[in-house]
């Protein structure tokens, strides 16, 4: 059954969500659990059992392929509490008015099913009882793997592991054999070996209705990248369900920039061409699940297009869903500010609640080297700087799940690791440098922190869990729209306000998050330009000159768009349009800069 709702909660860091679906599932919101931390989630199982009275048997770390096995374990818990809780509302209506009422009450104002409750509930008892066993649905327990953090691991003898005990391939293995009837959330770009593992799995494949029970969702940021994955997994007689359209940098944690595609021209591709991509890839499916001998649904199955990235208010997400048609619009950031939904420890929520825009930036704390949306004063981040200070840059990194540089080392290592900045720092001494370029090559080189620790943390504090990691701080990774939200709130409020019912902005101009994402990335581009000392090439001005035109071509776009939307954005549209000739008149300037640049 489709979801009551027309939003969705996105993964958010390690362990902001790692129980959400616990949280909101009962009441048909769908959720996203990250899977790239199985000793977290061991942890948590360990806990939750206790707390809600479950049998529990480690799974230690000397069991065979015990990472998957963890992340079966973990989901299949999930799954078993959620549905209990949802049950037990669902089939209990005279002990469980309230929980059914707060049901229907976070729906929209505009819902068939909060009209149809309204005449049913005038019914007896066991009329009631019938149409919300036939009618209430609980929201999607989905989980999300982040297809780079796939390393190789090894025996205790420095032995290469075979390439499916690698973390992501791993964790698919443990979604892949749970009892989750989801979708799978891919991001961070296109892994074929990974893609290509999924094909061992027969719950991706559609049976003789269609039906799939573990269903495929790529997160995207262009349709070009939507068609090949989309063409890609098809050879494979797989069919992606969801297309996951986020803004490269209007959006939390890592900030995979485009090329300069905005976020509107890019959902008007897919507004145009979703049923052609239906059938084009429809075509390419047949073919593979014929070659393999698998059952061929008689007609093309369901897509979804969903958006997210920096939507921050009612109108701005009916438009999304009325304009271009998407099927659901991702709240992610908003939703750290509610106690109900996600898992964040009372330190860094409060610190949230008072961000502003100046405390929110684009960081370069990602040990992989992509830029990562952060809080300034998270408490990782001062913990980090005050260790670097008294001599101790770097973490013992005692998960790994991130290492990727082999510039010292045959065995990829971290480069927010204690091991990796000591060879760095130690190089930096020798330069003889100005103290005014040490401290910035100083400051480079200890940038990046211990994402693996400081993601999962959360769950840490406020579960209250025993762990040998001590003091490592919070790192928290809030998108740009966090800084027009000022203030803790309940579930009830916050579905409210996405709904229009209630408005949790606080009083300040905020712009509209096309033109947020706009100005995020003409401010990206423009320290790319003033990071450049020495000559260049020709190939570098070439993409800069790109860069700018897609820009501009974006700012046509959306002069053109609201200028032709005749209800939508009323009483801001001035406002929309002032700014985007600000933005092009700053694209002007940087064009200049850009052409001033020094060529080889």
């Amino acid at each position: 059954m489709n979801s009551p709702h027309n939003f969705h909660i996105p993964v958010m860091g390690v362990a902001y969500t790692i129980d959400s679906p616990l949280r909101v599932a009962p009441f048909g919101i769908d959720s996203v659990i990250s899977l790239v931390d199985n000793v977290l989630l061991e942890k948590l199982r360990e806990k939750y059992s206790e707390k809600f009275n479950i049998p529990y048997k480690e799974i230690p770390q000397k069991a065979e392929d015990y990472m998957s096995k963890r992340i079966t374990a973990y989901l299949d818990m999930i799954d078993q509490l959620t549905t209990e809780k949802f049950e037990s509302f669902k089939n209990n209506y005279e002990d469980k008015k309230t929980e059914i009422a707060e049901y229907f009450e976070l729906l929209p104002d505009s819902s068939t099913l909060k009209q149809n409750f309204k005449d049913v509930v005038t019914k007896n008892v066991e009329e009631i009882k019938q149409w919300l066993k036939q009618n209430l649905t609980m929201g999607s327990i989905d989980v999300n793997i982040m297809t780079k953090v796939d390393k190789t691991n090894y025996k205790k003898n420095g032995e290469a592991l075979p390439q499916e005990f690698n973390d992501a391939h791993a964790a698919l293995r443990g979604y892949a054999n749970s009892k989750l009837e989801s979708s799978l959330i891919l991001s961070a770009g296109m892994s074929p070996r990974l893609y290509g593992y999924i094909e061992k799995f027969d719950d991706f494949y559609p049976d003789e209705n269609g039906y799939i029970k573990k269903k495929i969702v790529l997160k995207v940021s262009d349709y070009r990248s939507a068609i090949i994955q989309g063409k890609f997994f098809a050879k494979k007689g797989l069919w992606v369900s969801e297309y996951r359209i986020e803004s490269g940098l209007n959006c939390g944690g890592h900030a995979f920039a485009t090329d300069g595609f905005l976020m509107g021209p890019i959902l008007e591709e897919f507004k145009n061409n979703r049923y052609q991509l239906i059938e084009d890839v429809h075509q390419i499916l047949v073919k593979a699940l014929e070659q393999k001998n698998k059952p061929v649904p008689n007609k093309p199955l369901p897509m979804r297009i969903t958006a997210q990235g920096g939507v921050g208010t009612n109108e701005e997400h009916e438009f999304l869903i009325d304009y271009y048609k998407v099927d659901s619009v991702g709240w992610g950031s908003p939703f750290l500010l509610v106690p109900e939904a996600t898992v964040v420890d009372d330190e860094t929520r409060e610190k949230l609640a008072v961000a502003e825009e100046k405390d929110l930036y684009l960081s370069n704390i990602s040990p992989l080297g992509v830029p990562f949306n952060s809080l300034r004063n998270s408490s990782a981040t001062i913990k980090k700087m005050e260790k670097a200070r008294k001599g101790r840059a770097g973490s013992s990194c005692p998960k790994e799940y991130l290492v990727s540089n082999t510039e010292y080392t045959d065995k990829p290592i971290c480069t927010a690791s204690r091991q990796f900045q000591y060879i760095k720092l130690k190089e930096l001494d020798n330069k003889n440098l100005t103290e005014q370029e040490y401290e910035k090559e100083f400051n480079r080189i200890t940038a990046p922190e211990c994402l693996c620790v400081g993601l999962s943390e959360p769950a840490i504090i406020t579960e209250k869990i025993d762990y040998k990691i001590k003091d490592n701080g919070v790192t928290v990774c809030p998108g740009p729209n966090m800084a027009y939200f000022d203030k803790i709130v309940s579930l009830k409020d916050m579905v409210g306000h996405i709904y229009g019912k209630v408005n949790l902005l606080r009083k300040t101009y905020r712009p509209h998050f096309f033109v947020k994402e706009l100005n995020l990335y003409i401010d990206y581009l423009k320290n790319e330009v003033e990071a450049i000392k020495e000559p260049i090439d020709k190939k570098k001005v070439k993409y800069f000159q790109k860069f700018t035109g897609n820009l501009n071509s974006g700012i046509q776009y959306y002069q053109k768009l609201f200028s032709n939307l005749k209800e939508k954005f009323s009483q801001t549209k001035d406002e929309i349009c002032s700014d985007l000739t600000r933005s092009k008149q700053k694209i002007e300037v940087l064009s200049k800069n850009i052409q001033d640049l020094p060529i080889e």
